[in-house]
């Protein structure tokens, strides 16, 4: 498994680390449990990190060094051919004990592994989480050569994974996918740590006041997940006393500017006393969190999945999400939560005032949301995942498409 700029060691919420590491993480540990062993490639991100590291039996973390330790997630494509050669040593020298599929994660990952796969005859599986084109749709640009490079990968793995019918979609309208070659692999949520709990509870363990209407805001603070948006919604609600807790750190080269806008509009919106900023937490943790609010925002320009969306449902959380994406399959709209389209930050209030308004609908809507959790777990995905592993490995690799060999 290739994770080359995002380790599943790494604290989500934080950098650039978020939901891909949970799903990296989770699945390697699915996978290693029903007796598939995984090794995951990470480069290597920071000093005194060891070669080699066993996260539990049959699912290991190697690190490759490739380039300085620290380095801003686009200035990687620059040391994709060292990671690559890292790897392909690595892989070399454990011989007939050598992994016989690889499946990366991310662009960038792909990029390295189509080398691999090309330079070692081994088949490729490819889960992008996120696309260039459909982020560039959703008002988030990303350079040319991404979607060039998502193009030629997608072009030449033998299967690509998406996390529902409509990512699917989008990889065959917008890159021309073979549909034959893409397999659905929804991530799933541990229910052994996000299920329902008591709400009073997890306030007094939080330190939060109870008797006030919380909202809550998980995730990394960039543009793209809407953090702004859940703000100016918070100053349309009638209910003055609502508050905002904001679980999560800033990300990549926009996130410093991102939280200075949004700190900026608290201030100017007078909401300096009902917004309360917490920094990332580990993730085990965040059940606590979920439950402690009577609503989760998600309010994401795009989403290919919401890990996020779906946790907070495990826990018996109502969600108010964007209606894009993933989230879409994830929140049945005034069953188990709210999807609104628009953007408009009085929409999104009364959404959410809905929600907050009856207790008795909002814990309807959480009794619905926790049995459309059980929809996804981490053991059918792996169970999916190991039958491609299984039929990569009897089948022939396509021929080279002449990219990257």
């Amino acid at each position: 498994m290739i994770s080359l700029h995002t380790s599943p060691l790494a604290q989500p919420g934080e950098g650039d680390c978020g939901g891909m590491n949970v799903y990296v993480r989770e699945l390697a540990a699915s996978l290693a449990q029903g007796g598939v062993p995984v090794s995951v490639y990470v480069r290597a991100w920071r000093d005194g990190l060891p070669s080699r590291l066993q996260v539990e039996p049959h699912f290991e973390v190697v690190h490759v060094a490739a380039g300085p330790m620290s380095m801003a997630k686009e200035d990687l494509p620059g040391v994709l051919d060292a990671f690559a050669d890292g790897v392909a040593t690595d892989l070399a020298a454990r011989g007939r004990l050598a992994p016989s599929v690889l499946h990366a994660n991310y662009w960038l990952s792909g990029v390295a592994a189509h080398r691999l796969k090309h330079r070692l005859s081994m088949p490729l599986v490819t889960t992008f989480h996120t696309l260039a084109a459909v982020k560039s749709e959703a008002g988030d640009p990303e350079p040319t050569e991404r979607e060039r490079a998502e193009r030629e990968v997608i072009g030449c793995s033998d299967r690509i994974c998406a996390a529902n019918a409509l990512e699917a979609a989008h990889l065959i309208d917008l890159y021309d996918a073979d549909p034959e070659r893409i397999e659905i692999a929804a991530p799933g949520v541990d229910r052994a740590f996000f299920s329902p709990g008591d709400q009073g509870g997890a306030r007094r363990a939080l330190g939060l006041p109870s008797g006030v209407p919380l909202l809550v805001f998980v995730g990394r603070i960039q543009p793209l997940k809407g953090l702004e948006l859940a703000v100016s919604a918070l100053a349309e609600l009638r209910d003055p006393t609502t508050q905002l807790l904001v679980v999560g750190g800033p990300s990549g080269r926009e996130g410093a500017d991102e939280l200075r806008r949004v700190e900026a509009r608290i201030a100017a919106l007078g909401l300096a006393g009902r917004v309360r900023f917490v920094d990332p937490q580990p993730h085990h943790l965040l059940s606590t969190y979920y439950r402690a609010a009577d609503v989760c925002v998600v309010p994401s320009r795009s989403e290919s999945f919401g890990l996020v969306a779906l946790e907070a449902a495990a826990c018996g959380t109502p969600v108010g999400a964007s209606a894009v994406g993933g989230l879409t399959g994830l929140v049945e709209d005034g069953a188990s939560g709210r999807l609104e389209a628009g953007r408009e930050p009085a929409v999104r209030a009364a959404g959410v005032e809905r929600v907050l308004a009856a207790p008795a609908r909002r814990a309807r809507l959480g009794r619905a949301a926790v049995r459309l959790s059980h929809r996804f777990g981490w053991a059918s995905t792996a169970a999916r995942l190991r039958r491609v592993y299984a039929d990569l490995s009897v089948e022939r690799v396509p021929a080279s498409c002449g990219v990257g060999a």
